[in-house]
Parts: C-alpha cells; sequence; structure tokens
C-alpha cells in the first residue's frame, strides 16, 4: 500500500515577527509570508497614517544590487524608464517588461555611487531573476542578491519627517520622491528613500538585518509624542486603494499591459530601445489601451468582492480588482479595468448581476489627495 504524504510549506517571516507579536499584532499569511493584519484596530492604525505617521514594516520586498561596467546599458535596455537621467543618490519608478509588453514587475530603481539597485515585491524575485538573466549574456554585469542582508520599514504620513529627524539627528534627508540619502542611525548605515506609499509624505528606510529590531523599538519609542501606530496589512490595503496605488498580483500581474494599469510615471516615452519599448510606442502612438485601471466610488454600503463584474447596457465591460471602505470618502470604493467606451469620469456602471443592481461611478484617481 503506498503512503503519500502532505508537504506544507511555511510562509516566510520578518525579523520583526517576535517584535511585533509583543505589540499586539495579529499575524496572517499574506501569499508566502507571514506579516502583520493588524495591531489591534486596523481603524485607528488608518487614522494614525492620515492624521500623524505609520510605521509599515515591508519585509516582503526584494532587493537586487547591479554592479559592473555594463550595468547602465543592461538595465536600460531592460526597464521602462530612463536610468541616464539618474544622479547618484537619484531613483525612480520603472517596470520590467516581456516583448509583448507585459509586465514582469513593477519596480524601485535607486542609483548609488557604483551600483543600481532595484527593489520589488520579493514573490517576484524569481520571475525577476529568471527574465533579467535570460537576456543577461555577454554584458559585464553582476547581480547580487541583498535581500537578506538588508530589510525596509516604511514611515508614512504628515509628521513622518519629524519622527525620520528625531531618529537619524544630523543626518540630511531627501527631499525629492524617490532620492536618497545615507543617514547613521545607532551606529548602522541605513538608506533613507523618500517615497509615499499611501498619498501621504513617506520615507523607506532600508536597514542592514542586524540593526532592525534596535531601530524598530527606537522608532516605537520616539514616535509616541508623535502618536505614531504600527500599521498592518488591513489598513494598509485600505490606504493604498485610495490613493490609487495598484498593487501585483492583485490589481495586475504579467497578463497586463504596462499602460493598462496607470504605471505613466515608470516609462519614458523619449528614450531608446527597451525589452516591449516596440508595444508601448505602439500604444501609445494609437492613442489608448483598449482597457484600463480605474477607480469606482460605490453607492453600495459593502465594498465589493475582487472579480465582480462590471456591467453596460447589460454587457460586461470589466472587472473590479480591488474594493475596500474609504473613511475619508465614508463610503465604498474599488480598483477596477474598465473598457474604453466606458471609463470617463462621472459614468455610472453595474456591479455584478444581482437585482436591484448596485452601481458604481467612475472617479479619477486618486480617491483622497492630501494637502
Amino acid at each position: 500500500m503506498a503512503t503519500s504524504y502532505i508537504f506544507t510549506v511555511m510562509p516566510r517571516q520578518s525579523l520583526l515577527t517576535d517584535f511585533h507579536r509583543a505589540h499586539g499584532a495579529e499575524m496572517k499569511a499574506y501569499g508566502d509570508w507571514l506579516m502583520p493584519a493588524h495591531f489591534g484596530d486596523a481603524k485607528e492604525e488608518y487614522r494614525a497614517v492620515r492624521s500623524h505617521v505609520g510605521l509599515i514594516d515591508l519585509a516582503h520586498r526584494a532587493l537586487l544590487q547591479f554592479t559592473g561596467p555594463d550595468r547602465l546599458a543592461f538595465l536600460q535596455g531592460m526597464l521602462s524608464n530612463d536610468l541616464r537621467a539618474l544622479k547618484p543618490f537619484d531613483g525612480q519608478q520603472a517596470a520590467l517588461l516581456t516583448q509583448q509588453g507585459k509586465v514582469v514587475a513593477d519596480v524601485r530603481v535607486l542609483c548609488a555611487m557604483n551600483s543600481f539597485y532595484l527593489d520589488f515585491w520579493a514573490t517576484l524575485k524569481d520571475a525577476v531573476a529568471t527574465h533579467l538573466n535570460r537576456y543577461l549574456v555577454a554584458d559585464e554585469v553582476e547581480i547580487a542578491d541583498r535581500s537578506d542582508e538588508y530589510a525596509l520599514l516604511s514611515l508614512q504620513g504628515p509628521r513622518s519627517r519629524e519622527l525620520l529627524t528625531a531618529l537619524a539627528v544630523d543626518s540630511p534627508l531627501p527631499e525629492q520622491a524617490a532620492q536618497h540619502a545615507m543617514a547613521q542611525i545607532d551606529g548602522a548605515a541605513v538608506c533613507v528613500v523618500r517615497d509615499s506609499q499611501v498619498g501621504e509624505i513617506g520615507y523607506d528606510l532600508i536597514i542592514p538585518g542586524a540593526h532592525l529590531v534596535a531601530i524598530a523599538e527606537k522608532l516605537s519609542e520616539l514616535g509616541k509624542p508623535f502618536f505614531a501606530a504600527w500599521v498592518g496589512a488591513e489598513a494598509e490595503n485600505v490606504l493604498r486603494v485610495e490613493a490609487g496605488t495598484p498593487r501585483y498580483g492583485i490589481d495586475f500581474d504579467q497578463d497586463n499591459l504596462l499602460l493598462e494599469v496607470g504605471l505613466e510615471q515608470a516609462v519614458s516615452f523619449s528614450k531608446g530601445c527597451y525589452l516591449g519599448q516596440e508595444v508601448v510606442e505602439r500604444i501609445r502612438s494609437r492613442g489608448h489601451v483598449n482597457k484600463k485601471l480605474c477607480g469606482l466610488v460605490l453607492e453600495d454600503p459593502l465594498p465589493a468582492d475582487a472579480g465582480t463584474s462590471l456591467v453596460a447596457d447589460g454587457k460586461e465591460i470589466g472587472r473590479v480588482t480591488s474594493s475596500v471602505f474609504s473613511p475619508k470618502l465614508d463610503r465604498p470604493v474599488a480598483l477596477g479595468y474598465i473598457a474604453r467606451e466606458h471609463w470617463n469620469p462621472g459614468t455610472t456602471l453595474s456591479l455584478g448581476s444581482s437585482e436591484p443592481a448596485v452601481k458604481g461611478v467612475v472617479t479619477p484617481l486618486p480617491f483622497t489627495r492630501s494637502p
């Protein structure tokens, strides 16, 4: 008689897992990562980010370093944005595309003195590595995986700069989006990246793993006068949908064209050849894609389920990808793909096939704008 075995793959954990549990976190699996869902009250965590400052563990980001004399030429041919404009300590959003213009990954590029760094969602690391190595032939480029050496923490909210100044005393802070600077924090060399994750002023800290817990503890202590709060995935998801920020694996994947997703800040239309450029340029010259990710404000009291069909004139013209209740608008909102003929702001669509039909109004993104 044959014996069968069931193998359970344990999700990866942040170096701060014990720290989070000690601070009241309920941990849940998100994909192949165990992350905090909330720290007791997701609504309070949301309010902390919108009014003060929230602390977000970004352990599920991967970090690759590119060195070698051909690093610029190689990445210039692989990424959708123009790296030639970057000076040391600059950064930008970009995307890796297939030859068909589909999105392999959305990435953030950081230009260092003698290297480039890409950071992106860790679930994409194997796909990114396979994609890059397929085209790395004669280029003098070395790719090093730094994901296990460093970890990312994010400070998001109107008081994030105050808290970061208290943490990184006498260190210069970056002023422009995606710019970064090195800061000495408790004896650790920390890279501070200016980046808004949820529509508020924000900074991401790239921290050596050996110093992560100590810096997290110091942030918690220094953050008390600023009403700082640790923020779990539930509140962070509401914040990012309000900000109109699509998430890979939820709102788009490798079946989507770059310009369907609304990642225009990740593409240069004036740079030279790169993988997938012909498709991107063809779409630009044509003037549109056939569908794109849009916002919807719902007239129902509850958010919609992901995958809910969007209907106009009795025909399905799109689907919902994300939906949350927006505290700022006091009503549910959604992200979803809508066919070109129906994506104009103010258009009313039906959700699903239930009667009476739930309505949604196409709304420009982001749903909320900070002052």
